[in-house]
């Protein structure tokens, strides 16, 4: 009988793996060591409709000046930097659980969209991006051949 020895990277990347293939998302993180900026990344919600994607993305306790975007044919980026609010020089003490720093989050778009029509609007904490779907992507019809199983 061989002895195995135990290797816990093994089963750790095995899990971060599963990770990955759970989430199904090009802004998963690739190492643990990225988990702690990931969790600082706003949830996004993209809708398709017949001419456009609708991308929301929560971005509350922001300015409209504190974020920036780009888009091109094919993803949107969102960047912020949230910071803390002024306090007073008094001595009082604050707990705090919300996270003050930058943020990057790219999402990869599911069809082409004409990114010089890009339309957005921040409202109750909420980015609204709407995005218009590329010409020829918007009435495309594709022909799907049927086979045949009983004479194949």
């Amino acid at each position: 009988m061989a002895i195995v020895r135990y290797n816990h990277w093994t089963e750790t990347n095995s899990f971060q793996r599963q990770l990955n293939r759970i989430f199904d998302d090009t802004s998963t993180p690739a190492t643990f060591a990225e988990l702690a900026n990931f969790s600082k990344a706003p949830a996004a919600e993209l809708t398709e409709t017949e001419s456009a994607l609708i991308l929301k993305l929560e971005v509350p306790r922001m300015q409209p000046g504190d974020i920036d975007i780009k888009a091109t044919a094919k993803s949107i980026s969102i960047q912020g930097d949230r910071q803390p609010e002024v306090q007073s020089e008094s001595a009082d003490k604050t707990r705090s659980k919300f996270h003050y720093d930058s943020f990057p989050r790219v999402i990869f778009l599911p069809v082409p969209i004409q990114n010089t029509e890009v339309k957005a609007e921040y409202k109750d904490g909420i980015l609204h991006l709407t995005l218009p779907k590329a010409e020829d992507e918007k009435n495309r019809v594709i022909k799907v051949n049927l086979l045949d199983s009983a004479h194949s």
